[in-house]
């Protein structure tokens, strides 16, 4: 029987996704998809930082459990594995097919016995809120977050697929929608769901679609 499988979530700086693929194939992680987003920090506010750019690589990648843990165990004490300019976060998942869970295990196999025996320490209890609104609200939603104290997200363009009517429970839905994606402490979790769906829920013009899984660590990269 394969090993659980994780999914790697990675925010990082434009133009740094390819280093992150990188050092995620060399520890037998080599499962990827790559998309662009937009971080809800004002381009003001990134200068003032000197963080430079509000664009984003997002890197999903699927991994062996085993394979996570070793590669979130050396980033915390090599910090060249990743350039400081992002976040990623490991998130567990309930189901997949078991070919995919075969051959990602696969993949881990290289790893060590002594890297295979680590087991991650579950350090932070956080969630990942994802918001599929209409386009066009992002900012507000980022606005109804940080009233429960939400810091800021990022988000992705994206279209409904597969939709012909546009419709969700009868309801008619805009083609454009926004995901904005914002990690959160689960002590606010809640109040930051509410707080988006009592202003921009799917009786709203917004129409949010909100969700959110639990994030089993999460570490700068």
């Amino acid at each position: 029987m394969s090993e659980r499988m994780m999914l790697l979530l990675t925010i990082t700086k434009r133009g740094e996704g390819s280093f992150i693929v990188n050092s995620l194939n060399s520890h037998g992680i080599v499962w990827h998809l790559r998309a662009v987003g937009q971080g809800t920090a004002s381009s003001e506010m990134m200068d003032i930082l000197g963080i430079g750019s509000r664009d984003k690589d997002i890197v999903v990648s699927l991994a062996a459990r085993r394979a996570a843990e070793s590669f979130t165990m050396e980033l915390e004490s090599n910090p060249t594995l990743g350039r400081g300019h992002g976040i990623m976060m490991v998130i567990p998942l309930s189901a997949i097919n078991n070919l995919t869970a075969v051959l990602a295990s696969r993949a881990a196999s290289k790893l060590s016995v002594q890297e295979a025996d680590i087991t991650m320490k579950n350090e932070y209890k956080h969630s990942l809120v994802l918001i599929a609104v209409n386009r066009g609200y992002a900012d507000e939603v980022m606005q109804a977050a940080r009233k429960a104290g939400a810091t800021g997200g990022t988000v992705i363009k994206a279209n409904l697929a597969d939709n012909e009517s546009g419709e969700l429970l009868g309801i008619t839905l805009e083609e454009e929608r926004d995901i904005v994606a914002i990690m959160v402490p689960d002590t606010i979790r809640d109040t930051l769901m509410e707080n988006v769906n009592r202003e921009l829920g799917m009786r709203s013009d917004a129409q949010a679609i909100i969700c959110s899984v639990g994030v089993d660590k999460a570490m700068r990269i």
